[in-house]
């Protein structure tokens, strides 16, 4: 197996603890993306191809001249049950909005997973999607759990890594790391198939 030299683009301990799990070696980089910039071209590439092209451009404002290293990135995004994009809330009063826009109804993630090869410019990529449905809670209840809990910088407005999770009635995913932001099933696959983890 040749030695990895996968440098994960994101700054989340979430995402950082999944791929931990996989036993390849890893360093950890921020990319200087402004996801908020590509909002308007959610409309016409729809989600699965929305969330890879954040991904990849993720990706791409990590490559280094010369290098040689493997870039992961990834890309959740949030589909309100509307089929609008579900964004970041910042405020507690938008996410208390957007919780109650969603309050017993479903609602989609979509995760776009690009692997790129500095090198060569070879690229690896995935889409999944995770079906949510939240039973009907009142405005007290949102309010308290975003209070507490501050999930301000999650599309939705909630983590289901904490108390977020008694906000939901069902949870439909093929690999439910993937709620989490880092499908590892997928992830494992990639790296595979670009010779980083032993089948």
């Amino acid at each position: 197996m040749k030695q990895s030299k996968l440098v994960l683009g994101s700054s989340s301990r979430y995402r950082a603890e999944l791929l931990a799990r996989l036993g390849v070696p890893f360093s950890q980089e921020s990319p200087e993306v402004d996801e908020r910039a590509f909002d308007g071209e959610f409309a016409a590439l729809g989600p699965a191809e929305f969330a890879l092209r954040l991904a990849r451009a993720k990706a791409e404002a990590l490559i280094a001249a010369g290098g040689d290293r493997y870039l992961l990135c990834a890309d959740q995004v949030g589909v309100h049950p509307d089929g609008g994009l579900l964004v970041k809330p910042e405020t507690e009063e938008r996410g208390v909005e957007q919780l109650m826009g969603m309050a017993g109804r479903t609602h989609e993630l979509v995760n776009g997973l690009v692997l790129l090869c500095e090198g060569t410019g070879q690229s690896w990529s995935h889409t999944d999607r995770q079906e949510l449905t939240m039973r009907p809670f009142d405005r007290a209840e949102a309010e308290a759990y975003v209070r507490e809990f501050r999930p301000l910088d999650c599309a939705g407005g909630y983590r289901i890594e904490d108390a977020g999770i008694r906000l939901f009635d069902r949870i439909r995913s093929d690999d439910y790391t993937g709620i989490i932001g880092l499908p590892l099933l997928a992830t494992a696959r990639l790296l595979r198939e670009a010779g980083l983890l032993r089948p």
